[in-house]
């Protein structure tokens, strides 16, 4: 038979009293230690350090009426009970920590005592399996008195009649989701992984959000997303401040960020209060942190940790509680080692890392993104557009096919659609306006001349000395590096065949040295300069 595990808070209203007239009352944790019909091998007592005189009054209780139960008073760093974020997470602690043996015990989660707040959290664990077993949930006697206990009652969430439960709380999920994607019918397996992770992230955590992905991959509208869905659930007060990291140069880069105080520098006529301050109580999002400077990134170091910061010029400290979310095309962990951007920070926002694909890595989602755009286009026109059925077909071959680059991801589809939109004759897009749209992108794609990409990387002279074999490997070489994600995804594609017949395959390393043969690396492949 296995032994019998209560997990439960201590209830501050219902198991208090220290006179000898609190024997008379029904004290919930007390009570279900003195069935007869129970045997409670171990109660984890959970509690609040400030409640430390209550517990230890209740272990003696209990200690008195089932000697043969343990007591284990569990201390959780919980600041306030009725905070859903501290609660959950102090319990997703507890229960990450520890050791549960379900095959020598069963565990049963008492619901009855704790904050409303601590009960659904309690609920949600137990839904979610990460405590293991059903809920308890006790009820007062009829009459008070010495040696009344009440009853008992256990809810099962396997249990089909809590189906309706679990249903709802999925479909609220799925409703988050679709949210975070704009209501966009996905198909990409990648990209709906990472947007489940993201959704689960978003409601349940303050943490720094990291979006990898080439430029135009979505790594802005999925911020916005972000925002907006930690403001439907009333997890954010303030509002969504977007910066371009890119943009900020030299003195003004701080002074836009963290602010400045008046007569700072030359030029600073009044007080600023910056960006940061800007986003207090909401969210943040730095497009291209990589381009930060390292003065900058050891200020918003600072500023993430510590919720304060120095405004420029200004000896005292002002304050700014906002979420962080991160976005750029650069290989960070590169960078730190190249010395352009600061490991602490790398660590600090590397929690939650997300790459998202390039358009050309999901040509399942062309179609629906397609739509998406048509759909947005008309609005803004005033009235439908869409497409014949043949120009359709068309367009979704091209679009789909491997001549289609989409360098600039969703913004070339986006400027391709409106294009189309804005040209259509009485709203619809003809099969000749399909073919002058295909022969601009290709146009838009094609490579520069005098020697295309490669060219371009090298010097004249170096160029001028490749055999045709060299400077036509060395082209497609740099073609699939320019949409590959990282340097080890285009190392997959260039030797997917060759990798197979190694005992440990290193496509990396082997393109980076290929790439060294022309005095190229990969982040200046990337950049598309020397």
């Amino acid at each position: 038979m296995k032994n019998l595990v209560v997990i439960g808070f201590i209830g501050t209203q219902l198991d208090a009293g220290r006179a000898a007239g609190r024997w008379e009352r029904w004290r919930p944790s007390v009570a279900l230690t003195q069935r007869e019909d129970l045997e409670v091998h171990r109660f984890e007592l959970l509690y609040t350090p400030r409640h430390l005189s209550l517990v230890e009054q209740i272990v003696a209780d209990i200690a008195a009426v089932s000697p043969e139960t343990l007591v284990r008073p569990v201390a959780l760093d919980i600041a306030d009970p009725w905070d859903f974020g501290e609660v959950y997470a102090a319990l997703f602690d507890f229960a990450s920590g520890y050791s549960f043996d379900t095959q020598a015990e069963d565990y049963w989660v008492h619901i009855t005592t704790g904050t409303h707040v601590a009960q659904i959290c309690l609920f949600l664990m137990a839904e979610a399996r990460y405590l293991p077993g059903p809920l308890l949930q006790t009820s007062p006697p009829k009459r008070q008195g010495v040696g009344e206990v009440g009853g008992y009652a256990l809810i099962d969430l396997d249990l089909s009649k809590y189906d309706a439960i679990a249903q709802r709380f999925a479909r609220a999920q799925q409703d988050a989701i679709a949210l975070l994607k704009s209501g966009i019918a996905t198909r990409n397996p990648q990209f709906n992984r990472v947007i489940t992770e993201i959704e689960q992230v978003a409601v349940r955590s303050k943490a720094p959000i990291l979006l990898m992905g080439p430029t135009g991959a979505g790594k802005s509208f999925l911020a916005r997303r972000v925002f907006e869905l930690k403001k439907a659930r009333r997890q954010v007060a303030g509002g969504f401040v977007e910066v371009n990291c890119a943009t900020l140069r030299g003195d003004g880069a701080a002074s836009a960020l963290f602010g400045h105080v008046k007569g700072a520098f030359t030029g600073a006529m009044a007080e600023r209060g910056g960006l940061l301050r800007a986003a207090d109580g909401g969210v943040l999002f730095l497009d291209e942190i990589g381009e930060l400077g390292l003065d900058e990134q050891a200020m918003l170091l600072k500023a993430i940790e510590d919720k304060t910061f120095y405004p420029v010029g200004g000896d005292r400290e002002v304050g700014s509680d906002f979420q962080l979310i991160a976005g750029t095309n650069r290989d960070l962990r590169r960078e730190v080692l190249a010395g352009r951007f600061r490991e602490d920070l790398f660590a600090r926002i590397n929690l939650w890392t997300y790459e998202l694909p390039g358009l050309a890595q999901r040509p399942e989602d062309i179609e629906p993104n397609l739509d998406f755009f048509l759909a947005r286009h008309s609005a803004e026109l005033g009235h439908r557009v869409r497409f014949s059925a043949e120009a359709r077909r068309k367009y979704l071959a091209f679009a789909q096919s491997p001549a289609a680059k989409w360098r600039g991801n969703f913004r070339d589809l986006g400027a391709s659609v409106m294009r189309l939109a804005t040209l259509a004759e009485g709203g619809r897009i003809a099969e000749s306006l399909v073919e002058t749209e295909i022969a601009r992108l290709r146009a838009l794609w094609e490579p520069v001349a005098d020697g295309g990409r490669a060219g371009c990387l090298l010097t004249p002279e170096a160029w001028a000395g490749l055999d045709w074999f060299d400077r036509l490997q060395l082209e497609a070489v740099i073609g699939v590096c320019r949409e590959a994600a990282s340097l080890s995804d285009a190392g997959r594609r260039l030797f997917a065949v060759s990798r197979n017949q190694r005992a440990s395959p290193n496509d990396a390393d082997r393109l980076r040295k290929y790439l060294a043969r022309f005095g190229l690396d990969w982040q200046a492949v990337k950049a598309g300069t020397t």
